[in-house]
């Protein structure tokens, strides 16, 4: 991806342009996010020493750690993109491009029939 374009304080106050970045890092760091829930869901299911190691809560078993690293993931995402995109002009049909693709990557991942499929069940 090119290096997004940096807008001066003064050019977004004079209201030339607005920076999108923030609003691109919170799009890309759901795809992201997503994508983190889709594959540690597969990563679960197929490893059992993977299993056990995202056991936080027993009652849930590794559904606690998926969920959570996930969340984990999103948010340390979104706090990156945030900071490097500040004050960026982000092309956003890519961003929106990469974080549907991201999200349709979660999607199927945490889709059973699918997984199964992958893992060869």
């Amino acid at each position: 991806m090119k290096k997004p374009e940096t807008i001066s304080p003064s050019k977004a106050l004079s209201g030339e342009t607005l920076p999108n970045g923030p609003g691109a890092a919170a799009i890309l760091a759901a795809g992201i996010g997503s994508a983190a829930l889709g594959i540690l869901a597969l990563a679960n299911d197929a490893f059992p020493a993977i299993n056990k190691l995202l056991i936080f809560y027993g009652p849930s078993g590794g559904l606690s750690g998926v969920s959570t690293m996930a969340v984990v993931i999103w948010l340390v995402a979104w706090f990156i993109l945030a900071r490097r995109w500040a004050t960026a002009a982000v092309p956003m049909a890519r961003v929106n491009l990469i974080s549907f693709a991201l999200l349709a990557v979660g999607i199927l991942l945490t889709f059973p029939p699918f997984m199964d499929l992958l893992q060869g069940k």
